[in-house]
């Protein structure tokens, strides 16, 4: 689909005359009158669609309510963009950044709106997505997942991100922390899962900048040449990390048609004719990266897992 903004859903108005005045004050050449819709697909942290004049740009602020903690802390995410920007085509340039929350209620950044499709849901029968096309899509996802590992992310000034050393280790425990935190009921599948892993922890793999959440409907497709990337979103829980984990959780979220149902049915696009498989995800990204993939499963049990949890 294209991705539509819609009318902004209710609770999450912003005050428009105040960001208006903001964003007249701040940003060179701009000038009102200012229109808001909202991208319905957000609901972690929020994403607006603004008119300012001829204008149009996106703006991203947290939920209402929540705490700002790293998944929503708007500074962070901006200073990722803005560095990433030199060094990595793929993302929106940023033009501000605004700590103010007398303006609309809580920081938010603003960056220039990119267009394209975003495969999400399910796609549009307008869509051509025969076979080769669909592992055009596959093998431009995988090349670009390797691309994003091996970005100088010193140069993009985000050498300080994260910390790399014992990174598997970290969440492999912190996941099970936030999904004790989140138990109903015992699951002895997942018990089993949780020390499996714990118990077949590889060696780091090394540090590269990982997205942490890459799947199709975090990618923007060229309308006119579905193989070809424009641009990647939601890099909100990009961090410096070990790149094998980052592919693990592409791998959980990549389902095959001889998967249950009830996968298809949530995560599905992949089960298009003409995808690539697991397996040839991992051997594509292997080739591409020059990294060696020995322990596919684990990487691939550890993405399931992040995703149950989430």
């Amino acid at each position: 689909m294209i991705d539509q903004s819609a009318p902004v859903r209710r609770g999450e108005e912003l005050n428009l005359a105040a960001l208006e005045t903001y964003l007249v004050a701040h940003l060179p050449g701009a000038g009102g009158p200012l229109v808001v819709e909202q991208f319905p697909s957000g609901f972690s942290n929020l994403t607006y669609l603004l008119r300012l004049g001829t204008r149009e740009l996106v703006l991203r602020r947290p939920p209402f309510g929540a705490n700002i903690k790293s998944a929503h802390d708007m500074g962070r995410e901006y200073r990722v963009l803005s560095g990433l920007h030199r060094v990595y085509a793929k993302v929106p340039q940023t033009l501000l950044y605004c700590d103010d929350e007398e303006v609309i209620g809580a920081p938010f950044y603003v960056m220039e709106r990119l267009h394209g499709v975003i495969l999400r849901g399910r796609p549009s029968a307008r869509l051509d997505l025969a076979p080769e096309t669909m592992r055009s899509i596959a093998v431009a996802a995988v090349d670009n997942l390797a691309a994003i590992h091996a970005v100088d992310y010193a140069a993009a000034g985000l050498g300080d991100l994260g910390r790399p050393d014992g990174y598997v280790a970290r969440q492999i425990e912190g996941w099970t922390k936030r999904y004790r935190a989140a138990q109903t009921d015992e699951l002895a599948d997942i018990e089993h899962v949780i020390d499996w892993l714990g118990a077949n922890l590889p060696p780091d793999a090394g540090a590269a900048l990982i997205h942490n959440d890459y799947k199709f409907d975090n990618l923007m497709l060229n309308p006119a040449n579905l193989g070809e990337i424009v641009a990647v979103l939601d890099w909100e829980m990009c961090t410096i990390g070990d790149p094998l984990m980052d592919l693990g959780t592409t791998l959980g979220y990549w389902i095959e048609p001889g998967d249950p149902p009830a996968l298809q049915a949530m995560l599905g696009l992949t089960t298009l004719p003409g995808n690539l498989t697991r397996r040839e995800v991992v051997d594509r990204y292997a080739a591409t990266s020059g990294r060696a993939v020995d322990d596919p499963l684990f990487y691939y049990l550890y993405g399931l897992f992040k995703i149950a949890v989430i």
